[in-house]
C-alpha cells in the first residue's frame, strides 16, 4: 500500500487538523512537536505522511500530485485557483473576505466611476468586481498592512480578510460590503481522487463524523 500525503498549513490550521486527525485514529508521528526540524512525519501503521507547509502552497503541492490532500483556507484555494477538488468544510477558521474602508468610500463603490482597491488577493478582487459586481476598479497588490493604503490615500478601499473587525475599528474603517465565508477546506488531488478513492472517501467520511460529534 502506497503512503497517503497530506499537506497541512503551518499555523493554527495544522494544530487544529492534527487534533481532529488523532480523533480519527491517525497520529502525526511527531508533527504537532514545536521543536522538532522534521519536514515529513510518517505514520508506518496507517501508510499516512504528513508535511507542513506555508498556506499558499498547499493548493500546489495537491494540484501537482507531491499531495493527495491538502488542509487550508479557502482564501487561499480562490486566490490560487489550482485544479483541485474541494471536498470538505472543516467550519474551523472561519473569517470572511470583505471591502472595506472609510464609510464616505461606499458612494465610490456604487457611483460607477473607476476607483483603487488594495489588497493581498488581487485574484478574488479581480473575480468580485469584474466577474460579479461588473465594475472596472485598479487592483494594487500589497504584502504588508493592508489597513494604511486607504489611509494614505493610495487606495479608496481595500479587500481583505475580516475575522474580528478590531484593526479595521482601531483604523476608522469599516466592513462595506462582504465578498465571501472563509474556513478551513479539505482539497484533494484529481488523479488522487480516482486511484485512492475509497481510503479517500472513508478519511472524508471518518472527518465528516468526528466534526459532528463536537
Amino acid at each position: 500500500m502506497r503512503y497517503l500525503t497530506i499537506a497541512l498549513t503551518k499555523g493554527r490550521l495544522a494544530d487544529k487538523t492534527l487534533e481532529l486527525f488523532r480523533k480519527v485514529g491517525i497520529a502525526s508521528a511527531g508533527a504537532d512537536d514545536k521543536e522538532t526540524r522534521k519536514l515529513i512525519f510518517t505514520n508506518e501503521e496507517m501508510k499516512v505522511r504528513f508535511f507542513l507547509a506555508k498556506g499558499t502552497d498547499v493548493p500546489t503541492y495537491v494540484a501537482y500530485g507531491a499531495a493527495d490532500i491538502g488542509i487550508v483556507g479557502r482564501d487561499t484555494i480562490l486566490e490560487e485557483g489550482r485544479k483541485i477538488y474541494e471536498v470538505l468544510d472543516l467550519g474551523y477558521g472561519k473569517c470572511r473576505m470583505c471591502i472595506c474602508g472609510p464609510l464616505s468610500a461606499k458612494e465610490i463603490l456604487n457611483s460607477g466611476a473607476e476607483f483603487r482597491v488594495a489588497t493581498k488577493y488581487p485574484n478574488i478582487a479581480k473575480d468580485y468586481f469584474h466577474n460579479r459586481k461588473h465594475q472596472t476598479v485598479e487592483i494594487i497588490k500589497m504584502n504588508g498592512s493592508i489597513e494604511l493604503a486607504p489611509i494614505v490615500g493610495l487606495s479608496e478601499v481595500i479587500c481583505d480578510i475580516v475575522e474580528t473587525g478590531t484593526t479595521l475599528k482601531e483604523n476608522g474603517l469599516h466592513v462595506l460590503e462582504e465578498v465571501c465565508d472563509l474556513s478551513a477546506r479539505v482539497v484533494v488531488n484529481q488523479v488522487s481522487m480516482k486511484m485512492e478513492n475509497e481510503r479517500i472517501t472513508e478519511l472524508i467520511r471518518k472527518l465528516m463524523e468526528a466534526l459532528n460529534e463536537d
